[in-house]
């Protein structure tokens, strides 16, 4: 008989040093970037066994020792399939991997509404890549502490897991972008839309999930009723949407939705007549001018997405702007969109901005600091969206640079509280206030080519004594070379990377 693990209550700091001892233990063995396909499927196994033994405790204190009424699906959050179980897996002594597999795909198959593909695809059997040995290792690490709720409640939980997400994303560096966004930004986005009890929100690329985590704690925070909300997400990287439905049941969110596949060739999401479906609250990280998309599709969309135009081959950018455009509630729908500042003023897109400008939609144009985009140099603007906003308000924009609000520690930028109550401040408010934030007029948009360079409506620095402040032709200039700088590291990255993995 296996001894189980002792069951007390698990503080946040052991729990972390829990999490990261099973990373410790792949070290050398597969890459950075691959832990989380690994780690997270095990957690969660471990977790829902955990719970399922927790349930069955509490179900024959219920039933006075009956063995069968306690196993009745009813009394359980998730069914476990005979073999499938956390103690059957410690109980492996040979192919290790194969009995991971096998539990997994029983699970799967036992919940199809809530944990379909929920434990990714990793290479379990691949016993090159991770012998039997080490896989005991990890299980044998894993068993040392009971998951259960009493020992640790959802939200802790969840806690820990964002925290192995943001330790994965230290270490894979420039591919961390891909499943994580920063934070203390997400936060911001969040607070400016506002998400409120019964809404449905939104997110096209939710890498882990973290936006849609964000509002339902938001709605928490706030003491209303989180649980409401319907949460939609889709990723297309197969081991990431695996992540996001872990880290939702994870932060105790059962009913929200994850799709696995491609937004702009095939998004999920459908009315009843097959359209989009539409939204109250959007957020989104989408990823930074992909090439390889399909235009043609885009040009001939049958959902008409293409509403503003077709975005160049190389520039996917305006594809999931207009992506989630179309996807928002006509009446009630807003959205918060994280970009490069490339948006704002590439010649290439000067139609597809003007005719942003023009629908209407365009609410706000924020630029932050340099660092917010995940292990990056890169400057940040988020980007909001409103529809049915009040018809005085339908003709102007408020651009609000805030480029300076950001701080940077242990080479991590983010954004402090004061700072965060800043920007918020200045986006409820909507009025000019000097050296922070501009109302611009359609007019004005118009006299300026169409270009929301930020620093053609907001002053980026305080003249000093004598000197000019008509400093915007020369600020813009410095974003777009900043810019262009970025954008040539960032495919000299992304060549790089090509070329190690056709290495190895």
């Amino acid at each position: 008989m296996i001894p189980r693990a002792t069951a007390r209550r698990i503080s946040q700091r052991e729990l972390e040093s829990y999490l990261w001892g099973a990373a410790t233990l792949l070290r050398g063995l597969i890459d950075a970037g691959d832990y989380k396909g690994y780690i997270f499927p095990l957690v969660f196994l471990k977790r829902i066994s955990d719970v399922w033994d927790e349930e069955h405790s509490h179900a024959l204190e219920m039933y006075n020792g009956d063995e069968e009424l306690a196993d009745l699906p009813e009394n359980h959050r998730f069914t476990i399939p005979v073999g499938a179980h956390w103690d059957d897996i410690r109980q492996a002594t040979g192919d290790v991997g194969r009995k991971l597999v096998t539990a997994m795909r029983a699970i799967e198959v036992a919940n199809p509404d809530a944990l379909s593909g929920v434990f990714g695809d990793a290479d379990w059997t691949n016993k090159e890549l991770l012998s039997d040995r080490v896989l005991g290792d990890l299980v044998e690490h894993f068993s040392t502490r009971t998951l259960s709720v009493a020992n640790l409640p959802e939200d802790e939980l969840g806690n820990g897991y964002e925290y192995l997400i943001k330790k994965f994303a230290d270490d894979s560096g420039h591919t961390a972008q891909e499943f994580y966004t920063n934070r203390t930004l997400v936060h911001l986005m969040t607070q400016m839309l506002d998400p409120q009890p019964g809404e449905s929100v939104y997110d096209p690329t939710c890498g882990t999930g973290g936006m849609l985590i964000s509002c339902a704690a938001e709605v928490k925070r706030r003491g209303q009723e989180h649980r409401t909300l319907r949460l939609y997400g889709q990723e297309r990287n197969y081991t990431t949407a695996s992540i996001a439905k872990m880290n939702l049941f994870l932060h105790g969110i059962e009913d929200g939705r994850i799709a696995h596949g491609d937004t702009l060739l095939a998004p999920a999401f459908l009315d009843s007549a097959g359209g989009l479906q539409r939204f109250d609250v959007v957020l989104a990280n989408p990823p930074y001018s992909i090439k390889a998309w399909n235009r043609d599709a885009f040009a001939a969309d049958p959902y008409g997405r293409s509403i503003w135009g077709v975005p160049p081959q190389g520039r996917a950018d305006y594809a999931f702007f207009q992506h989630i455009a179309a996807s928002l509630n006509p009446h009630s729908g807003r959205a918060a969109i994280l970009f490069p500042h490339g948006v704002l003023f590439r010649q290439e897109e000067k139609l597809l901005r003007e005719r942003l400008v023009r629908s209407g939609l365009l609410e706000s144009v924020i630029g932050l600091g340099a660092g917010l985009f995940y292990n990056s140099p890169m400057e940040a603007v988020v980007v909001t969206l409103r529809a049915g906003r009040p018809a005085d308000q339908t003709s102007n924009v408020l651009f609000i640079n805030a480029v300076d609000l950001v701080a940077r520690e242990r080479a991590q930028s983010f954004l402090r509280d004061r700072d965060r109550a800043t920007i918020l401040d200045a986006y409820q408010r909507r009025t000019n206030i000097p050296w922070l934030a501009t109302i611009a007029t359609l007019e004005e948009i118009a006299s300026k080519d169409f270009s929301l360079a930020i620093p053609l409506y907001v002053k980026q620095l305080r003249p000093a004594n004598g000197e000019s402040a008509n400093e915007g032709g020369l600020a813009e200039a410095g974003t777009v070379w900043r810019a262009a700088a970025d954008e040539a590291d960032a495919a000299v990255t992304h060549v790089l990377k090509l070329l190690r993995a056709e290495a190895s």
